[in-house]
């Protein structure tokens, strides 16, 4: 079907970032699997986010995580993206790699190692004042594995003014945005385990503070899209880390696991206005590619974000309101089965190559003999990633 010109002129303005850690090696927590091609240095990270951008016009911006993508120069790494016609976006801070962060980081009951933390986060901001960036991105390992090793009331105050200090250092039009997972690597409670503590936290900085909500961090059964609804109703939700999960962790492809569960995702965010360019709503993905392909597994993880938006766009919303306010129940409910169900994909694919695009991104980068190239080039040196 051609999608309507509504619907189009809505997706032209979608962004996707992309993570530059996607692009490292990664893989199970027993192994973690070498490729051939894999960067070696954060230039070579943002120049296979490049080529993601290439295919797609999808993912114009790539995220840096420090102390991985760590330069001398980030004014002359921002030139380099600009260059291949991509910027440089959110700065995500690392504090779940370092012995001093084994019984916390923010929340330590050491002063000094939470003076370590506290740190670590103003640096990052000072990187984004030198890329440009709008958001510095907090996830945190902290938590305890057994009942009693901590004080876990004290530890959420600790938090509190962790976050406070670096709050402060913000500038205008910086935000801090507090994900949230509900367990691992601490097994008997997390710190910031849920949307509820993350929004209890950030609503307490102010208006600079907002939730990350990655798709992959819940408990299974959640409803997430309830989650996405009462943030956007509260004003609180910064943005997404879109990835998918099927029991404990999140490093799968988004809608791998649950393609109408992204969809219904993505349909609450359009109804509560957190789609669109004059959105807060940041869209990103947060994934590891274990065992398939980088470039392509994010080419593939972009297009589904794009094909799920377009079926949520094309919900009938004067209709699913009439159903629902005259309570029928399987009407309401045959009009976003209805969208869902649409095949999209010749629309997208008639839509890409109107514009300059590959009407299969995936085929077209298989046929383009990019990954042998880097395959070729890319030899010695020491890959990015987790190591072996």
């Amino acid at each position: 079907m051609t999608l309507p010109a509504a619907v189009l002129s809505q997706l032209e303005t979608q962004t996707i970032e992309l993570p530059s850690w996607a692009f490292g090696n990664s893989g199970t927590r027993f192994k973690v699997f070498a490729t051939p091609g894999t960067p070696r240095t954060p230039e070579e990270k943002i120049a296979d986010a490049a080529t993601v951008n290439e295919f797609t016009a999808l993912a114009p911006t790539v995220a840096l995580h420090i102390p991985w993508d760590t330069v001398d120069d980030y004014a002359a790494l921002g030139r380099f993206a600009q260059d291949l016609g991509v910027g440089l976006g959110t700065i995500n801070s690392n504090t779940f790699q370092d012995n001093d962060y084994k019984f916390g980081s923010l929340t330590h009951t050491d002063a000094g190692i939470r003076r370590k933390a506290i740190d670590h986060h103003l640096a990052c901001i000072d990187i984004m004042d030198q890329t440009g960036s709008r958001d510095l991105k907090i996830w945190l390992a902290d938590g305890t594995n057994y009942p009693g090793q901590g004080d876990i009331r004290g530890r959420q105050d600790r938090l509190a003014d962790s976050l406070q200090q670096i709050y402060a250092r913000l500038g205008d039009d910086q935000r801090l945005v507090l994900e949230y997972k509900f367990f691992e690597p601490a097994f008997y409670h997390t710190d910031v385990p849920d949307w509820g503590t993350s929004y209890a936290q950030v609503a307490a900085l102010g208006d600079k503070a907002m939730v990350c909500l990655d798709t992959g961090h819940h408990a299974p059964g959640t409803n997430i899209e309830f989650i996405v609804a009462q943030l956007l109703r509260l004003g609180k939700l910064g943005s997404f880390d879109f990835n998918s999960r099927f029991y404990a962790d999140d490093d799968l492809i988004v809608g791998a696991a649950d393609p109408f569960q992204l969809f219904r995702i993505l349909y609450e965010v359009i109804r509560g206005g957190g789609y669109g360019p004059d959105s807060p709503v940041a869209f990103m993905l947060d994934q590891c590619h274990n065992v398939e392909d980088k470039i392509p597994g994010q080419i593939r993880s972009v297009l589904n974000v794009q094909e799920m938006t377009a079926r949520a766009l094309l919900v009938d919303a004067v209709a699913l309101k009439a159903a629902q306010d005259a309570g029928d129940v399987l009407g309401a409910n045959g009009i976003l089965m209805d969208a869902f169900y649409t095949d999209v994909r010749p629309g997208l694919a008639e839509w890409r190559e109107s514009r300059g695009l590959p009407a299969d991104p995936m085929a077209a980068y298989a046929a383009s003999g990019h990954l042998q190239r880097i395959a070729a080039e890319r030899v010695g040196g020491t890959q990015a990633g987790w190591g072996a």
